[in-house]
């Protein structure tokens, strides 16, 4: 046997196997996120560091509620020294509610906007990527993107305030501060913000203007929804035939919200809580209510059993339009995009 042989010099050698590989992206969903992936990595990085500084803050929360007695004691016990954490909400709160807004300026507006006014558009559908592939690419990671971060930011959040949801002293739940930063409300107000900056900067076509038109729309869309919030609920009303004293007031379940109350005569009128309350003294103030025949009160309010079919009612609404607009969106850009 010869040298060679013996070593097996000569004989072809098997090729090392091929190292596996995660899931790559290509073809025109790498573009998308390449193009936009300082967006979407800036967006990505602030939801982590905000979740993770909302984790503290929580942690912070329930040892001062703990020392307190919670859950076991009195919430006016455990709810002493409260202001600092309550400040915190505050905060957190004002932040998380311009994120809609920032959204739709900085990232919806320029999605489209940036690449019909740069030619991008134009280069990229007269290749072999149709334009509604194009589109469906663009809204689809960019959406994936803000449904991602911030339904993490709204179960942070919520995880946050959980401990003193019932405590109005804190964060009164029918305020935008809670209402519109927990369940599924943040998410279905960023996605339409987002989805309608696409819209407008499609049809305007010029990346600036697009913000600013997009700013002014995201505004108008905040102060709509701020009007029609408790138009989502179902108003309880509880009335009283056992006088107008101070022990006579209809007790309502904690953390409810108090949308009116009046006085209710004999025959079931109501009238206005400042019914009489011009009269000189406080026997004159009895005698006009007897005069008035007033023998209880009836009181309107919201319980908080019903926030989260408010906010899901509202929330499948803006689904709905944002759906809508995305349908536009494909149509008009099916033969009038470049």
């Amino acid at each position: 046997m010869t040298k060679a042989a013996a070593t097996g010099a000569g004989r072809p050698t098997a090729s090392p196997a091929p190292a596996a590989r995660g899931p790559r992206l290509s073809g025109v969903t790498w573009l998308v996120w390449r193009q936009h992936r300082a967006a979407y990595w800036t967006l990505l990085a602030a939801t982590v560091l905000s979740a993770a500084w909302i984790a503290y803050r929580r942690t912070g929360l329930v040892d001062h509620l703990t020392a307190g007695g919670w859950p076991h004691a009195a919430s006016e016990r455990w709810l002493e020294g409260i202001e600092p954490h309550a400040a915190a909400f505050q905060a957190v709160t004002l932040g998380l509610g311009f994120v809609p807004i920032l959204l739709g300026v900085f990232l919806g507006a320029p999605l489209l906007a940036g690449d019909l006014e740069n030619g991008t558009a134009k280069l990229v559908t007269s290749q072999s990527v149709s334009r509604v592939r194009w589109l469906a690419t663009k809204l689809g990671i960019t959406a994936l993107v803000v449904v991602v971060c911030t339904a993490a930011l709204s179960v942070a959040f919520g995880w946050w305030w959980e401990p003193v949801r019932e405590e109005v002293t804190v964060l009164e739940w029918t305020s935008g501060a809670a209402f519109d930063n927990t369940g599924p409300v943040p998410v279905a107000l960023a996605l339409f913000t987002v989805v309608g900056g696409v819209t407008i900067g499609m049809l305007v076509r010029r990346t600036l203007l697009a913000m600013v038109v997009t700013f002014g729309f995201a505004v108008a869309v905040q102060l709509v929804w701020a009007h029609l919030r408790l138009d989502l609920g179902r108003v309880v009303t509880v009335t009283t035939d056992q006088g107008v004293g101070e022990d006579a007031f209809p007790d309502i379940p904690h953390a409810a919200y108090q949308i009116d109350q009046s006085y209710v005569t004999g025959s079931g009128e109501t009238l206005g809580w400042s019914t009489c309350a011009n009269e000189a003294s406080e026997k004159a103030h009895d005698a006009c209510l007897k005069e008035a025949d007033v023998v209880g009160w009836s009181v309107e309010y919201l319980p908080i059993s019903q926030m989260g079919g408010m906010q899901w009612l509202g929330a499948s609404v803006l689904f709905a339009l944002t759906a809508a607009v995305a349908v536009f969106v494909f149509l008009w850009g099916r033969k009038r995009l470049v």
